[in-house]
């Protein structure tokens, strides 16, 4: 039948590999069947020993659509559920009976990003690296905006302070920076904070408070836009929030008790995929090493149960120890020295 189809076709003008591809096949599997008179192909004589039960199936699928878990990834979901103690599947189970059903779709506007490098530094501990950036938010006035500025500790990914202004000013950066630090009780000394090359960002007054303090810039390359990419990331996922308001904001006081409300959520709910899917405060504060112990023994249970399920060892959760700020590709680099945290 999917012969004479693919043989219709190719007569009234249709390429084979097209064809073919319009049935879910190959050029070469056409091919191939046009040499043999069958499928000789057998396939697998038995199901293998460590495929998941119908049951654990439906389990999987009940999860990942309950009112807890529907707007999270798997990627999310495993971790959360281990924190609960419970092992259901592997985020790659999660995905393959999700993908199977038609439950996997891309649901944002965004792209994938493309990185450039610019000057490499390592972290760590916090208050090491930081890292910081201004974007804009809309007002209920057309051509106005206001201006979020935002810092966040590189290695533990916390977010240090995230203030809107009705203006972009060295002044309201170089001030800001100084308020972050007395607040988390930060010593500056040595402390390196990285940044593109805007105005606030580079002005004489944001300078100059550097160098008092004792910290050290680092900018991006110019007309590079993301060698700052942890700050871009950071804005990347504020502005995809599905609870990110579609209309402007009304005034400079309902610009921050929205960020307000992400800074909370950001540094206290959401998992982080870089850093073993723990929250940026539970990493900042260190309680990652408890959190991440008490996943490998769940994962450690579950593997004991159902040894035939792992061909090697379980999911690495232990806690990611260095983090680089734009690491140079293919040379070694010399790790700075490392002011300790305060």
């Amino acid at each position: 039948m999917i012969l004479a189809l693919i043989d219709e076709a190719i007569s009234a003008g249709a390429r084979l590999a097209k064809a073919a591809q319009t049935v879910g096949l190959c050029a070469r599997t056409i091919t191939r069947w046009r040499k043999c008179d069958e499928d000789r192909r057998c396939g697998p004589e038995q199901a293998p020993g460590n495929k998941l039960s119908e049951k654990e199936r439906h389990r999987i699928l009940e999860v990942a659509n309950s009112a807890v878990y529907r707007d999270l990834s798997p990627k999310q979901i495993v971790p959360k559920l281990a924190d609960e103690g419970i092992y259901i599947g592997s985020e790659s189970s999660f995905y393959r009976i999700l993908r199977q059903q038609h439950m996997i779709n891309h649901r944002q506007a965004s792209k994938p990003p493309t990185g450039h490098r610019s000057d490499a530094h390592v972290a760590d501990g916090p208050c090491q690296v930081f890292s910081w950036d201004i974007t804009y938010l809309r007002s209920v006035l057309r051509g106005q905006f206001y201006y979020l500025y935002m810092i966040v500790d590189v290695w533990s990914r916390k977010i240090m302070a995230a203030t809107v202004f009705e203006q972009e000013s060295m002044d309201l950066a170089a001030r800001l920076f100084a308020h972050t630090c007395s607040a988390h009780g930060v010593d500056p000394d040595g402390l390196v904070l990285h940044s593109d090359n805007g105005g606030p960002m580079k002005g004489s007054t944001m300078l100059a408070t550097l160098q008092k303090l004792g910290v050290v810039p680092s900018f991006s390359r110019p007309k590079v836009s993301d060698d700052n990419p942890y700050s871009e990331s950071l804005f990347r996922t504020m502005k995809y929030r599905p609870e990110y308001p579609a209309k402007p904001f009304e005034s400079l006081a309902d610009a921050q008790g929205w960020v307000d409300g992400f800074f909370r959520w950001y540094n206290t709910c959401h998992l982080h995929s870089a850093i073993r899917f723990v929250t940026p405060d539970d990493r900042h504060y260190g309680r990652e090493a408890c959190i991440l112990a008490n996943r490998r023994r769940v994962y450690e249970n579950a593997r004991r149960r159902n040894p035939q399920r792992w061909s090697g060892s379980i999911r690495n959760w232990h806690p990611v120890s260095l983090v680089w700020l734009n690491p140079e590709k293919d040379q070694n680099i010399q790790r700075p020295q490392l002011k300790k945290a305060a």
